[in-house]
């Protein structure tokens, strides 16, 4: 019986050591130094605590992961932008998910920006447009005026085609403005 425990603590233990090897490369940590003093069963004990932890990070990792790609489509959809280059399968490295939060943040100061910009822009649309007694007659006009802040892109090119919008709105105010003085 104890020869058979035996055996079986030393298959465990070198199973410990292959599947601790695998998740420190996955996870790009330095090497565990076990206990290699104390009992079998000791040693036995500290790998599959030392493994639990690794699959734990690992866990983790992949999780935060999963809900920066998440945060970084719904960016990338509002700004028309390309999605952050990471592979997705691999397990991320601490610095991978850091410039990852760097990037997402960079991107929603981003949105901020031009969301500001949009509702400025629309805010001198309309009140240009009142003035003008006009009414939105191309499907963009309407875009602008009409349509929820929330569900207007704010890519680059729109936020162009806003201020073109905004300048030749102005321009149209401008030019009835000495006429009617």
């Amino acid at each position: 019986e104890e020869q058979s425990l035996k055996e079986r603590l030393l298959k465990s233990i070198a199973l410990c050591r292959k599947e601790l090897d695998v998740l420190r490369r996955e996870l790009q940590v330095e090497p565990f130094e076990a206990e290699e003093e104390g009992t079998i069963l000791q040693v036995e004990k500290s790998l599959r605590t030392r493994v639990e932890v690794l699959l734990k990070q690992k866990r983790d990792r992949k999780q935060e992961l999963k809900n920066l790609q998440e945060q970084d489509r719904d960016l990338c959809d509002i700004l028309c932008a390309a999605p952050f280059c990471i592979d997705g399968g691999a397990v991320p490295s601490l610095q991978d998910l850091d410039r990852y939060r760097r990037h997402l943040a960079s991107l929603s100061a981003e949105k901020e920006r031009r969301r500001e910009e949009f509702v400025s822009c629309k805010r001198q649309i309309i009140l240009l447009m009142e003035e003008l007694d006009h009414s939105p007659d191309s499907s963009f006009e309407r875009d602008v005026v009409c349509e929820d802040e929330e569900a207007f892109c704010l890519s680059v090119d729109n936020i162009a085609a806003l201020q073109s919008l905004q300048q030749q709105v102005g321009q149209r105010a401008g030019a009835r403005e000495p006429s009617a003085a």
